[in-house]
């Protein structure tokens, strides 16, 4: 990891674990869907050693994030449906990651990488930075971004958050 990179893992952790998802680096020996990242009962289980994006565990926080809380306690189990994460929760999870690296002030290509989200990063940056937040109406019905109504009463747009987890 290059000192950049390491600086922004460094970063995500912390917040990570303030907004009551945890974080536990640990050795990993099953092949797992994104190298050195595996999810658990609302935590993320990271191998640094295997790790190959850093950013994909934003997005992982964020399937954690806007999961109905009594999923996130299967996460890992074998009493999690198969058809978990469905398309929308999909979606959410990745303007949720969009949502958290602004906050952190990481730019989008450290999420988005070249190797992610099906040759589909650039244009996830292209849409978020020029403001078109696809799947911002499931945040807001979800309880975590403000809707329209709460905005135009004075609280933050989006990339702000009202929850970071989905009560």
């Amino acid at each position: 990891m290059d000192i950049t990179t390491y600086s922004y893992y460094r970063d995500i952790l912390p917040f990570l674990e303030s907004v009551g998802i945890g974080v536990a680096e640990s050795p990993l020996t099953a092949t797992t869907f994104l190298p050195g990242l595996e999810l658990g009962q609302n935590v993320i289980y990271v191998d640094p050693d295997k790790l190959k994006y850093p950013g994909d565990i934003l997005h992982e926080a964020g399937h954690i994030a806007v999961a109905q809380p009594h999923l996130r306690r299967l996460m890992g189990t074998d009493k999690m449906p198969e058809s978990w994460p469905e398309m929308g929760e999909e979606i959410a999870a990745i303007l949720w990651s969009y949502a958290a690296l602004t906050h952190l002030n990481i730019p989008p290509e450290f999420v988005f990488h070249q190797d992610g989200y099906k040759n589909c990063s650039q244009w996830y940056i292209e849409q978020f930075t020029g403001k078109n937040y696809i799947g911002l109406p499931l945040l807001q019905w979800m309880g975590i971004a403000y809707t329209n109504q709460e905005v135009n009463n004075g609280h933050p747009p989006f990339p702000s958050i009202k929850n970071w987890m989905r009560p």
